[in-house]
């Protein structure tokens, strides 16, 4: 590939007439971007083409790159995988970019900006330097132990640095899981007795046929999910088979399944058909409890004064966080829903995702929970035992290390980068 014989300048767009490097045609005119290492992405010299997207185009540039000598296509995340062995990134930093190009709301976008631009390193290095410097003392105290040049009272320093280790580091994991729960999805089951329109809400809310209508009780046999954007939030929304006694095996697993499901979403939202009257079927009553909502259905059935008398005795029966009213039918009380339900996603996990140091991976906070164990058994053994002590300093410095990529760290990179596309 030749762009004739003029001086590229560094880390600047330059306008050039792309050629083939045998024949010398002009394939595009483009912009070329040349970052000399170690000042670029990868930390190694690199080259930008950015040509005109023309299937054709794109075809001949690449043919002609072939032309080049040891020329080859870059394989799944090479050129993250190169910056991440050469110190331009760290482990957090790439799961960061990993999250970025996976990210489907603006939160979600945030959340992984700030793990990109080393909102996780920062913190997690320099817990790590502070345990290094621990074992370094204890180790040292344990080699020159009889030397008149160490001081007394060393290891009560280092034991109150480590009580303050072990305070900020369970006070970062005590975060209520916000930041992995916000990376993966919020997860909102829509539990029911059957016919009282959970599947219409879910279609009303997708916008969409996701789920089949029916008038036939236990249509839904098994759970379906949809993925919503609510007020930037992911939202993970589920509709689940209908709570009844039933003899129907087939039923009865989608129940036994729809159980499931609701005991482990974030949030709650229980649907009761309000041409029922304020009966509730016991299996279902026994399931709200006051972290539910509860939706009201079938507005439009009833009289106001059906509507008013029938709300009083089910808020009675039931104490749930919330009741709404509404029509899945006409669309009646749905905008209210929505923008409350928003609020409550919003009071739940404004606060903690505005915090720049958030745990989103699992693999974290197992690492975080390992630290602990560890500083915690220094801090419990006995002042006798201080090669015993200088190891499990020893260990929550691995453990931290292996968040950050500094040691152990070849399997993780592997699942990671095939979440990359080619290349990047």
């Amino acid at each position: 590939m030749t762009l004739r014989n003029e001086r590229i300048e560094p880390r600047k767009a330059n306008f050039r007439r792309i050629r083939h490097p045998i024949s010398g045609e002009t394939l595009d005119r483009g912009l070329v971007l040349w970052f000399p290492g170690p000042h670029s992405f990868t930390g190694e010299d690199s080259v930008e083409l950015q040509i005109h997207g023309g299937n054709a185009v794109i075809r001949g540039v690449l043919d002609a790159l072939k032309e080049i000598d040891d020329f080859r296509m870059a394989e799944q995340g090479e050129f993250a995988k190169r910056a991440f062995d050469n110190d331009k990134l760290d482990l957090t930093e790439l799961e960061g970019l990993a999250d970025l190009l996976n990210a489907e709301t603006e939160i979600q976008r945030k959340l992984a900006m700030q793990q990109a631009e080393g909102g996780l390193r920062v913190p997690y290095e320099n817990w790590r330097k502070e345990i290094i410097e621990c074992m370094a003392t204890t180790e040292a105290v344990i080699d020159f132990g009889e030397d008149e040049n160490i001081e007394d009272g060393v290891l009560d320093e280092v034991t109150q640095k480590v009580k303050r280790l072990h305070e900020s580091i369970s006070k970062h994991l005590d975060d209520s899981r916000v930041g992995e729960i916000v990376r993966s999805g919020v997860h909102v089951a829509i539990m029911g007795p059957p016919n009282a329109g959970k599947s219409t809400l879910l279609n009303k809310l997708t916008k969409r046929e996701a789920a089949i209508v029916s008038n036939i009780p236990g249509t839904t046999r098994d759970i379906v999910e949809v993925k919503l954007d609510l007020g930037g939030f992911p939202v993970i929304l589920c509709d689940t088979a209908g709570l009844r006694e039933s003899e129907d095996t087939i039923e009865m697993e989608g129940i036994k399944r729809a159980k499931n499901r609701i005991d482990n979403s974030d949030i709650k939202i229980c649907m009761l058909p309000l041409d029922s009257g304020a009966s509730i079927d016991p299996m279902i009553e026994q399931m709200i409890d006051d972290d539910t909502y509860v939706i009201l259905n079938k507005e439009d059935t009833i009289s106001h004064q059906e509507l008013s008398d029938i709300s009083k005795k089910i808020k009675k029966k039931v104490n749930a966080k919330k009741v709404w009213t509404v029509s899945c039918e006409t669309g009646l009380g749905m905008d209210q829903f929505l923008a409350e339900l928003i609020d409550i996603l919003k009071s739940r996990y404004d606060e903690t995702l505005a915090n720049p140091v958030l745990i989103t991976q699992a693999r974290h906070r197992n690492h975080l929970e390992e630290c602990v164990r560890s500083l915690k058994a220094f801090l419990d053994m006995p002042a006798e035992e201080i090669v015993l002590s200088a190891e499990e300093l020893r260990l929550a410095g691995n453990a931290l290390g292996r968040i950050t990529g500094r040691i152990d760290v070849d399997k993780v990179l592997d699942v990671l980068f095939g979440q990359f596309c080619i290349g990047k």
